[in-house]
């Protein structure tokens, strides 16, 4: 069974009332930090909790060192997901607005340190979830702590150092998950250097999605990843974006097409700019 898995609205209604279910409401916007927060507030799905990216799915930015979002300490997490009320054992449902970016990037984290059964994403989100008439609540969940310990599996990550000389190999499939627009330096709304790594390909993650804002079945995902990967391993492919997050909806796209989980350059652009001696390509 691959590693990651989908939920539709109506299996995880069927389910709330289930011991053991975690829910992470995980929305969240570049552009408005407050808004998942705000939006939760609103109204979430009953027995949410709020996963922000930046102060429980992020840790701490250093100016000119690390990219926008780099990756929590493990042990600050766990102690998060403890909170949440994790166990081993937990059954756990993820989901945001609808494209899953910031509920993959949840999914990562929890792979990372080890939880790797029982773990789902809403497909289409909240939108899905609207749609299919289910109701919203305001009310805030009673929890008891968990007891979940993890550790982190490293062999998931690859530095700036590492992928710099990896650079050129013949093996490497290097996909990069933002627009081709900014992929190709036409335009940078939020970096300020324009650009990719040079060799990698462009694969936006929202092209992983259908028109319904749904997973793509799971052989059209396949499809999708075997001309990025050519004649290469899956083993040798390394995801990036512009902050380590939309990488993480690759890595969920491909596990879900049954591919090996690959390895995620958590720093991604937004952090490789911040060396000037190393390479930026432009165009395709």
């Amino acid at each position: 069974m691959p590693l990651a898995q989908l939920i539709s609205p109506p299996q995880l209604a069927e389910r709330q009332k289930h011991a053991g279910l975690v829910i992470l409401d995980c929305r969240f916007a570049l552009e408005d930090p407050d808004y998942g927060r705000c939006s939760y507030a609103e109204g979430h799905i009953e027995g949410a909790q709020y996963a922000d990216l930046e102060r429980h799915l992020s840790g701490p930015v250093t100016k000119g060192v690390t990219g926008r979002h780099p990756l929590p300490a493990p042990q600050a997490l766990i102690r998060q997901l403890q909170a949440w009320g994790i166990h081993a054992d937990s059954e756990i449902v993820l989901y945001d607005d609808g494209p899953g970016a910031y509920a993959a990037r949840a999914w990562w984290l929890l792979a990372w340190l080890g939880k790797r059964d029982g773990v789902s994403i809403l497909d289409g989100g909240l939108k899905a979830w609207h749609n299919a008439g289910f109701p919203l609540s305001l009310d805030a969940p009673k929890i008891e702590p968990g007891t979940f310990v993890g550790s982190p599996d490293n062999h998931l990550l690859l530095d700036a150092e590492h992928l710099q000389k990896r650079l050129g190999q013949p093996g490497l499939t290097l996909i990069d998950a933002r627009a081709l627009p900014r992929f190709r330096g036409e335009v940078e709304p939020i970096d300020p250097i324009a650009g990719h790594i040079p060799g990698a390909q462009c694969a936006a993650f929202n092209e992983n999605l259908g028109s319904d804002g749904r997973f793509l079945p799971v052989e059209q995902l396949k499809q999708r990843f075997a001309q990025k990967l050519q004649d290469r391993s899956p083993d040798e492919l390394v995801a990036y974006c512009g902050s380590g997050v939309t990488a993480c909806h690759n890595l969920f796209a491909l596990s879900l097409a049954g591919y090996p989980l690959g390895k995620l350059y958590a720093g991604s652009w937004s952090e490789w700019i911040n060396d000037p001696q190393r390479q930026i390509a432009t165009g395709d």
